[in-house]
């Protein structure tokens, strides 16, 4: 178990959702959370409930020059936490270039921005904490999943590459994928969610895994075992199950 007390972390999309649960998990073992998403209300909000000390600290990832401010206030951090996402659902029959480009430069670019300005410090420090929140939609294409699956298959990527490079120095890097959780994005989603969880559910998930020293972990478990089975089958073959 990871002794929290006293350590910094920067929470990216901590304004609602899985990321203000993570944050109540987090303060409640003692972290100091840097709280950070586009808007500074709802992180206002956050931080009078949390029971542990937070800094609100707003950020639009899909900014180099937000981005950048972010990093120049934020000062040296023990670890960073990656859960801002956009999503709309959409087939390519029904192709929005805006909102395509939209999910590709927050789940995936947004990523690359933060990281730019905390890993180099890090890696100076031999010291540090970097999750990153994939999706198990991430594990393959998926009908009406445009922008989101490739989005989130980048982000995943992204944290096997860090670990590839990070896993024997003092950097540790997790990567966490999750299935269909409760909020306002995947309201918009007029199909069955098989497994949908809580996010409150979901951060106990996160949290356990980054207590843990698993680089990955997917969640709910069968949910989980059927996305990752598909990676192994015939092209044909998933195409017909899963679209």
């Amino acid at each position: 178990m990871t002794d929290w007390t006293g350590k910094r972390y920067w929470l990216v999309g901590a304004s609602e959702g899985l990321g203000a649960a993570l944050a109540q998990q987090m303060s409640a073992a003692g972290a100091h959370l840097v709280l950070s998403a586009r808007g500074r209300d709802g992180l206002e909000r956050l931080s009078a409930r949390l029971p542990g000390p937070a800094e609100v600290l707003p950020v639009d990832i899909a900014d180099d020059g937000s981005v950048a401010a972010a990093a120049h206030a934020l000062g040296e951090i023990d670890g960073v936490v990656l859960l801002a996402g956009v999503y709309w659902p959409m087939r390519a029959q029904d192709w929005d270039s805006a909102r395509a480009v939209a999910m590709a430069d927050v789940n995936f670019t947004g990523y690359l921005r933060v990281l730019g300005a905390v890993v180099p410090g890090m890696v100076d420090r031999d010291r540090g904490h970097i999750v990153i929140t994939g999706s198990l939609a991430g594990f393959g294409g998926l009908p009406g999943a445009i922008g989101y699956a490739a989005s989130k298959a980048g982000a995943m990527a992204l944290a096997e590459c860090l670990h590839a490079d990070l896993h024997r120095t003092g950097v540790a890097v997790q990567l966490v994928n999750p299935g269909f959780i409760r909020t306002r994005l995947t309201d918009l989603n007029t199909f069955a969610m098989p497994m949908l969880m809580e996010p409150e559910d979901a951060a106990r998930a996160m949290f356990r895994h980054m207590n843990s020293r698993r680089f990955a972990t997917s969640f709910p478990a069968p949910f989980a075992w059927l996305f990752r089975f598909g990676r192994f089958l015939p092209q044909w073959l998933y195409v017909r199950l899963f679209a």
